[in-house]
Order: C-alpha cells, then structure tokens, then sequence
C-alpha cells in the first residue's frame, strides 16, 4: 500500500492487516487478486519490470496522455499497491528474494516458462521460506500440455465454456464476449478463496504450500445451467438475448418504456402468483384485456396464448416510465429491473447508501469516484483505497523498511 508501515499501523485494523503480499503479475486475473487483498488492508508489493507492468500500456488514458502511469485500467486494478521495479539481473533477483524472505504470501502469474526465466523455484522457495504461501493464478495451472499457453479474457471465456452461453436468439451471430474481463475476475475469485484455504491452513499447521489456481478450471465449473443439464439430462443449452441460456427457448425479457428506457423482466408463465400480481396491474392501468378471463388460469392455455401474453406486456410497459415500472413491479413482488447504463451505476441508490464509491486523488490533479471493498463486516470499516503507484513509486522505501525490519 501507499502508506509506510507507521502510517498503516496508526490505521484502523482491516481482516488482511499485517499481511505482507508480494504481487509479481501482469494480467487483470493476478492484478485484481491483489486489488482484494489490499482493500482489504494487505500490504501488497508489486513487482515490475523497468518497463512497467503490460497493463500500464491498456488504454483509457487519463486527458488523452499515453504513458506508464497515466493509464486508467492499471490505476483501477492496482488501487492500494506499492510498486517496486526488479530487473533481471543478479542484483534484481536477490532483491526479490530479499523481499520475499518477509512476505507472507508471492501472488504470481508466471507460467513454467516464466518461472524458469525469472530465476525462480517454487518448491526451493517453500524450502527456503517454510511460511510462504505461493499463489499461483495461471491460464491453464502450472502442469500439463497447456501450462505454457497464453490466453486473453475472451480466450479463457471461449475454452472453459462459459462464451457458448453468451450472446444473441439469433444463432447466425456467433457467442458474444461479456464485457468487464469477466474470466479473469472469476479465476481472481477462485485464486482469493484458495489463498485464504491455505493461510487458515497456515494458522493450524505453521507452514505455508503452494495454491495452483488455473483459469481454465475456473471457468470450466463456472458454466452455471450448461453443466447440469449436460451432466444430467444429457442436452445442450442454447444462448438467448440478455436471458440464461436453456435447452429450448424462453420468451424475451426486455421491454422498452415510454420514456425509451428499458426495464428486464423475467415473466415465468408457469407460477401462479406472480401471474396474477401481472394481471392485476395490467387490470389497474387499462391493458389486461382478455388476460381476465378464466381460462388463462391453466398454464396450458397461457403457453398457447404466449405470443398474444407477450404483445400486452408489450403494451403496459409502453405506458409508463422506466422508474413507475420498475418500483410498481417491485411493490407487487415482481422480478423486475431497471437496465442501466454505466453512468447509471454512479447514481444508483442502493450503492450510495452502501457508500460503495469512494471519491480519490488519482493521479495528476485527477479525482474519480472509485468502487471500495466489495464485502462488508461489522468488526472491521470500509476504507476508501488508495491511488494506484507510480512506476517504481516505492522502490527505495520499500527497501528501507525492509532493511529496518530485519
């Protein structure tokens, strides 16, 4: 973190206070491991070469201005770290064996190949160093055939499976990659609950092991309904537009308001209750229509009449505004949300009284609300982080403490 170990012991105390990680990643999966880790108050030394990490280099800019620390992608995955910069060298790498002898945790994405050329051993550094824990978040995992492949957020999406359930009804569109690097946020959540496995293990038994977590893998058990019903009835699942993929498909669920706004609206024809709420609203505005009537009391005669269901809905939702229809809905317990757009999200309710944002300095007279620690507990407060480091920001201080910690 920003702050010198005196700063941080003056602090509140946070669940991951006095844990000393040494982050060598260069990817959004080991890069946003470590973002939990230090809002969560770990001290989280990041490792760079000269150069800088590759994520300096991932556009937006701040004011248009390309250059290692101006970037708005590693300023947002690297909140509350210490950047350190280690060449290859001799001298470089006993400085990150140096580093390495106080730290609780390596947080690493090196594949075999990169482990090799860095220098590094794992099992000599959990020999040298009995209380490390090394937490590997990789690809494919450290072994087998495709330990040494690259990959990208869509590539891991494509290959553990997940993509083959995103996308549009219209299947002349190929899978559709979700926005927001999700595969490598699922292989950060997977790596954080391994790592915590292994420091629990640590308190019981004092010695620390290595946590191998592949993003491959990660994403292969994340394949929500298209693992069971091809474990079970043995059927594919097909993607539809903004709904969960299913083996066959399910009617839409985004309706436009009359304010052209949209609202989601999950309509499941066969429960009973929530049918109901719907035809008494549709009543109480005007376009209930025959929907009244006894026989769409059967789910048989509603699942004929579904085209015609569909078109009133259509209609109730062109009557009112976004707002009235997703609070109206709510009140009368209905699955129903607005679709936001991701200016939307800075003004949401929910999340201001949650105080989710936090307003920072970034960088070069830059402020900027940004998301704070996604968990809340009652024993410990929700610190707002700080600026992501500079290239090499904390190179000398880090040393220094180091020096006069040993």
């Amino acid at each position: 973190m920003t702050a010198s170990p005196t700063e941080a012991a003056c602090s509140p105390a946070l669940p991951y206070s006095g844990l000393t990680v040494v982050e060598w990643a260069d990817d959004p999966a080991g890069e946003y491991t470590g973002k939990l880790l230090a809002d969560l108050g770990a001290d989280v030394v990041k490792v760079e070469p000269p150069q800088g990490s590759p994520t300096r280099q991932v556009g937006p800019f701040a004011h248009g201005v390309v250059s290692a620390d101006t970037s708005l992608t590693f300023w947002y995955y690297n909140l509350g770290k210490r950047s350190v910069v280690l060449d290859r060298s001799q001298s470089g790498r006993a400085s990150l064996h140096h580093l390495l002898a106080g730290a609780d945790v390596l947080l690493s994405t090196l594949r075999p190949g990169g482990i090799a050329a860095a220098g590094l051993d794992y099992p000599r550094l959990l020999a040298e160093h009995p209380r490390l824990v090394i937490l590997s978040v990789t690809p494919f995992g450290l072994n087998g055939p495709w330990a040494d492949y690259r990959t990208s957020d869509l590539v891991g999406l494509a290959a553990g499976g997940p993509l083959a359930s995103c996308g549009y009804d219209d299947h002349t569109i190929p899978p559709i990659r979700p926005g927001g690097n999700q595969g490598y946020h699922t292989a950060a959540s997977f790596a954080h609950c391994g790592l915590l496995l292994a420091l629990l293990d640590r308190q019981r038994t004092g010695a620390g092991q290595l946590v191998d977590v592949s993003m491959h893998e990660s994403l292969a058990v994340s394949g929500e309904l298209a693992n069971p019903y091809w474990f079970y009835p043995r059927v594919l699942v097909q993607r539809q537009t903004c709904r969960h993929a299913q083996p066959v498909p399910t009617q839409p669920a985004l309706f436009r308001c009359a304010d052209g706004r949209w609202i989601y609206f999950a309509l499941i024809l066969a429960d009973q209750k929530p049918w109901e709420a719907l035809v008494a609203w549709m009543e109480s505005v005007g376009v209930a229509a025959d929907l009244t009537d006894a026989a769409y009391r059967g789910l048989a005669h509603r699942q004929r009449n579904f085209q015609h269901i569909q078109e009133l809905i259509e209609c109730l939702f062109l009557l009112l505004d976004s707002a009235t229809a997703y609070h109206e809905g709510q009140r009368r317990g209905l699955p129903i949300g607005p679709v936001n757009a991701p200016e939307d999200v800075l003004d949401d309710e929910h999340l201001r009284a949650r105080d989710f944002f936090a307003t920072i300095e970034l960088d070069s007279g830059v402020s900027a609300p940004v998301p704070t620690s996604p968990y809340r507990f009652s024993s410990f407060p929700t610190m707002a982080p700080t600026r992501a480091p500079r290239l090499g920001e904390h190179t000398r201080q880090v040393f220094i403490d180091k020096e006069a910690d040993l």
